[in-house]
């Protein structure tokens, strides 16, 4: 299934894509929303296959809908992965395996809506870059987890980009948290695919373009840490919630990283994808005032 949230009268809602018709959003009454439908476990999701099945569900255009981070806010803090692709590590100047895995977090309000603006102010930084992840949303807690296991506790996926300000990051003495949670600069979304949907999580193309030039070309087979080892390692000692997002690691292709860099400015537009998760469409613009 893929799950997404929209706005309807002012308020939140819950919706599936109707299987087959992936113009058309179902409303789900019941659960409200994806955190207690992931709280309801197996009970909320045949609720979700109920609604999909009848004939009297409320239905909605897709390209109508105003679509929401679709996990607003997770539980916790984003759980991040830094350097978990050998060429990003590498053009990042740390050359060799990264190990254990740089785990960090990003603030619950970076988040931002799959199509949003996202605003760049140079009061605050002027070398904001891009990150194109996928990101897994756990299902079922738990703390030390096995990676025999790890993937019984994944919900599903969606995409997710970590925008950065590099000079905040590495100008203020290594800030990975502060600058990587500027508000409303991380988005999400369009929706979550639920596991069942994706075969193999480590076969999966991601880009990245900016004004249709493609700037980061990756695949999830090439992370240094696969999504189970990387729940291991999150776990160790720290009880990982339900409704937890982890996002895990960019490709090379970073603007920082270029020569001579590339950040981001007002009037360009980025396009963040993870190949069968979903697109994520955002433009850049100016701080007012």
């Amino acid at each position: 299934m893929k799950l997404v949230m929209f706005k309807a009268d002012g308020s939140r809602r819950l919706g599936a894509l109707r299987p087959g018709s992936e113009d058309e959003v179902v409303e789900i009454s019941d659960p409200a929303d994806l955190r207690t439908l992931i709280d309801a476990g197996d009970a909320g999701l045949s609720l979700v296959r109920s609604a999909l099945s009848s004939s009297h569900s409320k239905s909605h255009r897709l390209a109508d809908l105003e679509l929401l981070a679709p996990l607003d806010p997770p539980r916790g803090n984003v759980i991040a992965i830094g350097r978990n692709y050998q060429k990003h590590a590498e053009e990042t100047a740390h050359g060799g395996k990264v190990s254990p895995p740089t785990i960090f977090t990003k603030a619950i309000t970076s988040l931002t809506e799959p199509f949003a603006d996202i605003t760049i102010d140079p009061a605050i930084s002027d070398q904001i870059d891009w990150e194109v992840e996928l990101a897994v949303l756990i299902g079922k807690g738990d703390a030390n987890i096995k990676r025999a296991r790890a993937m019984d506790h994944v919900f599903g996926y969606t995409v997710l980009n970590d925008v950065t300000a590099r000079d905040i990051q590495s100008g203020w003495g290594g800030q990975y948290f502060k600058g990587k949670s500027l508000d409303r600069s991380c988005p999400t979304g369009p929706w979550v695919v639920t596991k069942d949907e994706v075969e193999d999580p480590q076969a999966l193309k991601l880009f990245l373009r900016v004004n249709g030039t493609v700037k980061q070309e990756g695949d999830t087979r090439d992370m240094i840490y696969p999504v189970d080892a990387i729940i291991e390692w999150v776990s160790k000692g720290m009880t990982l919630l339900p409704g937890s997002l982890i996002a895990t690691g960019t490709p090379d292709g970073v603007g920082f990283a270029r020569t001579p860099p590339e950040f981001l400015k007002p009037g360009d537009v980025m396009e963040s994808e993870v190949q069968g998760i979903g697109l994520l469409r955002n433009r850049i613009v100016a701080a007012v005032g």
